[in-house]
This record gives structure tokens, sequence and C-alpha cells, in this order.
């Protein structure tokens, strides 16, 4: 008699069709397409009147795979439940065991950190219990964020505008943004000088900045000051008073948390969170490596922990060993924060022997872009440190003192693989003086005389709020991506070149929501919840007690606001020309994809038009059209005919109303990487961009 298939269940059907073929034929793996049970969206699905009990419900549309699931489980001897190692995939566990009547206390559960043959395999020889205080970690999310949103969202739906939402964790993301923006709108800049000196020393220029008078630092606020100094400088010679050398070392970044993924592929690759963890996701449930198979090429992408095991360690000294040369080990110990689950490793490769080089006919350009930065960073992490030669140079007029900072790298180390990105402008290489000593005499070629004023706080990227996010304790991995997705989606924030700016909308619940429920944009509540989250996973405190004690309070706020809030009406912004239909004022809408022209006689007349930008272009396709900006569904620029459909001139490059010089066709302005260069779309004619 045949022995019943064993029956393995997984979120994905990328990640099953990987598993089953580590695993042979004496297994079945399917996927449960994510969660199979939820809170019901009609209603708040928690019940507050009876303990916080919720309500779940087969998620809308699953039915045929909850059908599939519960037919191939009455087959099989044995199923496993095999979804991701966190909280999230403990708890899509827990409703699979629920929904298929599986035994809590029964081994059902295995968890692997990658997805690789050695990986997965040794997982199922040692299967455990859906560990339940995960599951209640999980658990007082979700009924925590219920409670919250559907509470508050139909008061600001009452009192503001229908569709708006309020959360634990967006609210805060929110308040960060409209903060910064009080910042900068207050900010008074402050006037500040600089003097700048070129200097040559036997035919060898270089640069030095004023540093002091009189051996005391020297405040420049105005050109008075600055002249001040300059005057006293008899003579374009100066001596060299002191000469100091250092050798300093670099270490490496280490490997990659979730946060700091998504802030490096934000600065380095121009990728949005969301895109960044679609991807990671993507690597980590398998690519097809033709005769190797399907392999899971990263490991698990949701972790705080820096930690790598010493296996991956012990790759990676034999790769920089054969590679670089044994010089170039130097083991990084990663230190974890404070409040870092630890639960699995580092983001790294699952292999360090499969080089960007040697993947790149397996992925797609976006994969293999964060493909290489994943394992550029992991190899640059196991590294030595760069040796840094440093010089610093006085160079003296009487009582006047400039001083040149030199640099030259001795040794690369980990700078031979990868350099950690900044959010700020750095000089990550060299910049070299000539051979100075003390008693040196060097020629001041030219003085500059530069005002300066002091800047705002930066605006919020991504990565930067991110990185603020993560330092504060703001939510968890897994949260920055769909929480950023979120206030953008509602229109409480637009980007404009990569920075956060709040609407007018955002402002508005953002008031609401900081004068009647106070405690929810509470930066330092949020991060106590998020500790209190930690407890329950760690069964230090039980899961009802921390959601009651949050409720006795919320509720009172919920009651005030609806009796006490007024209604905001928000008057739509006048576009400043009339309807052509009806002859109404047209005023500005915002839509899924950004403002757009409507009729103020709206439900009567219904039209619309989009917002068009024109750069002074002639139409090169039609003789009365001119050229306009345009978007893409996906946010991206193009430019096309104004009287577009009749015309269907389109182009990603921006047209410039000048002909080229070769043969006449009107030149486009095209993006190559940070550059722009001008090009002719008809020839191999090219100039640099002014």
């Amino acid at each position: 008699m045949q022995m019943a298939e064993n029956l393995v269940i997984v979120e994905s059907p990328a990640k099953a069709k990987t598993i089953e073929k580590y695993l042979g034929k004496k297994f079945k793996v399917i996927a449960s397409m994510g969660h199979v049970r939820d809170l019901p969206r009609s209603t708040m699905g928690v019940d507050a009147e009876n303990n916080f009990e919720p309500k779940y419900i087969t998620i809308r549309g699953k039915g045929p795979v909850v059908s599939e699931l519960k037919k191939h489980a009455k087959k099989a001897k044995h199923v496993y439940l095999a979804s991701d190692p966190d909280r999230e995939g403990e708890a899509i566990a827990w409703h699979l065991a629920h929904i298929l009547d599986i035994d809590e206390n029964e081994k059902s559960r295995v968890v692997f950190n990658e997805i690789t043959k050695d990986a997965v395999k040794e997982s199922f020889k040692n299967p455990r219990t859906i560990q339940s205080e995960l599951v209640d970690a999980q658990q007082a999310r979700r009924v925590l964020d219920r409670l919250v949103g559907y509470n508050i969202s139909p008061v600001l739906w009452k009192k503001v505008k229908k569709g708006l939402s309020a959360g634990r964790v967006q609210s805060v993301a929110l308040k960060m943004i409209i903060d910064r923006e009080e910042e900068i709108n207050s900010f008074k800049p402050e006037e500040y000088w600089t003097i700048d000196g070129l200097f040559e020393y036997k035919k060898s220029k270089f640069k030095a900045k004023f540093l002091h008078e009189n051996n005391k630092s020297k405040k420049l606020s105005s050109d008075q000051d600055v002249k001040a100094v300059v005057k006293q400088l008899k003579s374009d010679l100066f001596d060299v008073t002191d000469v100091v050398k250092k050798e300093k070392l670099r270490y490496p970044a280490q490997p990659f948390t979730t946060s700091s993924l998504q802030q490096e592929a934000a600065r380095k690759l121009n990728f949005k969170a969301r895109k960044t963890m679609m991807l990671a996701q993507q690597l980590y449930e398998g690519i097809d490596l033709k005769r190797q198979g399907t392999v899971g090429l990263i490991t698990y992408m949701r972790t705080d922990s820096t930690r790598i095991s010493d296996v991956a360690k012990s790759e990676a000294t034999e790769y920089i060993t054969t590679h670089f040369g044994k010089e170039y080990i130097g083991v990084q110990k990663g230190k974890n924060k404070g409040n870092a689950q630890d639960a699995h490793e580092a983001i790294r490769p699952t292999s360090a022997m499969r080089t960007p080089n040697e993947m790149k006919a397996f992925l797609s350009r976006d994969q293999l872009r964060l493909y290489k930065l994943i394992w550029e960073r992991f190899m640059a992490s196991q590294m030595a440190p760069a040796v840094i030669d440093t010089v610093s140079v006085d160079l003296t007029q009487d009582q006047i003192k400039f001083r040149a900072n030199g640099q030259t790298i001795k040794f690369k180390g980990f700078m031979s693989v990868y350099i950690e990105g900044t959010d700020e402008e750095t000089e990550d290489g060299e910049n070299k003086l000539p051979p100075l000593e003390v008693g040196d005499q060097v020629k001041a070629v030219n003085i500059d005389e530069n005002q300066h004023f002091t800047q705002p706080p930066p605006r919020y990227t991504e990565a930067r709020l991110v990185k603020t996010m993560e330092e504060k304790g703001i939510g968890r991995p897994s949260t920055y991506a769909p929480t950023i997705d979120t206030i953008q989606k509602r229109n409480y924030v637009k980007v404009d070149a990569k920075k956060f700016y709040p609407t007018e909308l955002g402002i508005i619940v953002n008031e609401s929501v900081k004068e009647y429920f106070p405690e929810i944009i509470d930066v330092d509540f949020t991060v106590n919840m998020e500790t209190l989250l930690d407890r329950i996973a760690n069964g230090e405190i039980g899961w009802k007690k921390v959601i009651e004690t949050f409720y006795n309070d919320f509720k009172t706020h919920v009651e005030r606001a609806e009796k006490e809030m007024d209604k905001i009406e928000i008057k739509d912004e006048p576009a400043g020309e009339d309807c052509e239909k009806c002859g109404s004022p047209m005023v500005f809408k915002m839509g899924k994809f950004g403002k757009f022209m409507a009729c103020s006689n709206f439900p009567d007349c219904r039209n619309t038009k989009a917002i068009v930008k024109t750069i002074g272009v002639p139409c090169p396709k039609c003789d009365n059209g001119e050229v306009v900006e345009r978007k893409s569904k996906k946010n991206r620029i193009f430019y096309g005919c104004s009287n577009f459909p009749e015309c269907d001139y389109t182009s990603w490059d921006k047209p410039l109303n000048r002909p080229c010089p070769k043969c006449d066709t009107k030149l486009v302005e095209r993006k190559k990487g940070k550059q722009i260069q001008v090009v002719c779309p008809n020839c191999d004619y090219t100039e640099k961009a002014q």
C-alpha cells in the first residue's frame, strides 16, 4: 500500500515551487496565497464588550483556496505549515491550523531563514508546535490597529472628508513630515562667510580654508569680518608651520537589515520601499537557475538583526581569500540595536559564491541591481577595514592661519567592493596634498571670500523617513513600506524631487488627530506599544490586558471627538479658467494619479481636464500643437503633444527648441545616470547639457 503524501503549506506559488523540488516525491507543496482568515472589512470585527474577542472570517475570494487546502489535508499523512519565519508567518500558520483542524500541540510548524536545499531539509528534521506567544503578539497588533482605524476613521469621514483614515503608525509618520515642514517654514537663516584659498607648492596646487586668527577661532558673520582678516595679509607667501600625519581605519557597514536595505536601495537605486520589498521577496522565494534548479538567493528579508551565521562567514572568508587575498579578511562583529528582535540573520546572499555577474543571466534588471547591492554589502562587511593616510597642514602668515586637509587610501580593504551611501554629500575619494614639511613656503594663488547662509533641516526622503522611524522605534521592519505607501495613497503627503511635502488634507487630518487623539501621534506612546508587543511575543504579558489598558482611555477620546469636533469644509482651489462645456469655473481636484481640473458645476457637468505644463517647444510632429509635460500611471514624466489624441507624438526625452547642427532634427535632453546629455534622436550628435 502506498504511503500517503506529506502536505506542506506555504504562502506563495513561487515558494511552493522551490521547496517541492527540494523535498522530493513524498511531499506535496501548495500555496495558501497569503492569509486565508482575517477580520471582516465591513465591520470592526473586534468585540470590545467581550474581552476584545476577534471575529475571524475567511477572506473574500479565498473560498476555493480553502477548499483545495482541506481536500489535500484530508489525504495527507502529515501537514506541515511552512509560512514565513516571523510573527505574521506564525499567525498565518495558526489560522491554517484552525481551518484544517490541526491540533496546536502537534509538531506541524517548520521555519527556515533561507530557501536552500540544506536549510529546508534541516528544518523538516526539527518541526515544532505553533508558538502561541508570537501569534498573540501579531493578533494584538492587528486588533489594536483595527480599534484605532475603525474608531477614528468614521469620525474623520463625518467631520472632514469621506475615505480618510488614521492609523497608529501612519499618523506618527505623517506628524513627523508635518513637524519637519513647520521647522523649515519657521527657520531663520543666519549669514556666515568662509575664506578659501588656492595655494601652490612646486607647481602643485591645493586648497586650504581660513582656520583662525591669533590662534583663536574667529566667527565670520559678515563681509566686514572677512575684509578685516584679508586686510592683514601682506603678501602671497605663507609658511608651513605644522604638519600632522595620521593613519586612520575606516570600517565597513554591517550587513543589511530591512531598514538599511530600504534606505540604501532608495539612495543608490532610486527604489521605493515597496518595490525593494517586492524584489527582495522574489529573491528570497527562489529564482530558476536552470541546471541548478530553483534556489532562494537571499535570506529572509524582514529582520532587524545584523547577525551572520558561522557557515556564511566561513564561505565569505573563502571567497575573499581566493579573489582578494588573506590580507583582505577582517570579519566585522555586528552589534544589534537594543530593540532588535534578532529572530533571524541579517539579509545576505545564501551563497557568497553566487556572484552578481554569475546571476545576471537569471535575473531581471531590477532583481539583479538589488541582489548586487545585497551581495556587495555582505561581502564588504566581512572584509578588512580600509587604511587611510591623513595629513593636516597649517599655513601661516603673521597671525593668520589656513589649514589644508588631505587623505590618500593606503589600503582599500572593503572599499574594493562597496561603500555605503549617505543622504549628504561626502567625499569618499582621495584628496592629495604635495609633500610639505614644516619650514616650507607656499604661494597663495587666489583668496576667495564666500558668503553662505545656514540651511534648514532637510525634508524627509524615503530613506531618511525609514531611518528616523527605525531610530525612534516607530513600527517594525514589516511596517515601514506599507506605512509610507498609505500616507501617499490617502493624499496626506506628496513627493517632489524625492522629498515628502504635507498636503492641505494631511495637515487638517493631523490637526484633528492631534487635538482629539493625542496619544495616537505621540512618538513615546507608539514606541512603548511596540515594546509591549515584544513583551507579548516573549510571553511576559497577556495580549488582551495590553488592549484593555489602551482602549479604556481611547474610547473616551472617541466619544469626545464625535461630540465636539467641528465639521471642516475643504474648499476646492480655483483653477483660474472656465469650463468650455458649461462656462462654470474650473477647480483643482485630487485623484488617484494626482491633481486634475474638474468643473465646479458637478454633478450637472462632469467635464474634467488633465493639468498640463508647457515647455515652450512646438510639437515636432504636427503644425499647431506644443509639447507638454505629462505623467504616466507610474508617475514617470514623459512629453507629448497638446493636441492628443489627434497627434500621437510622445517622448521620454525632453525635446529642445533648437535643431541638430548635423541633421536639423530637434535635439532632446536625455538622462544618463545622474548626468543629463543633449543628444540628437536621429544621428550620433551629442553635447553636454549646460
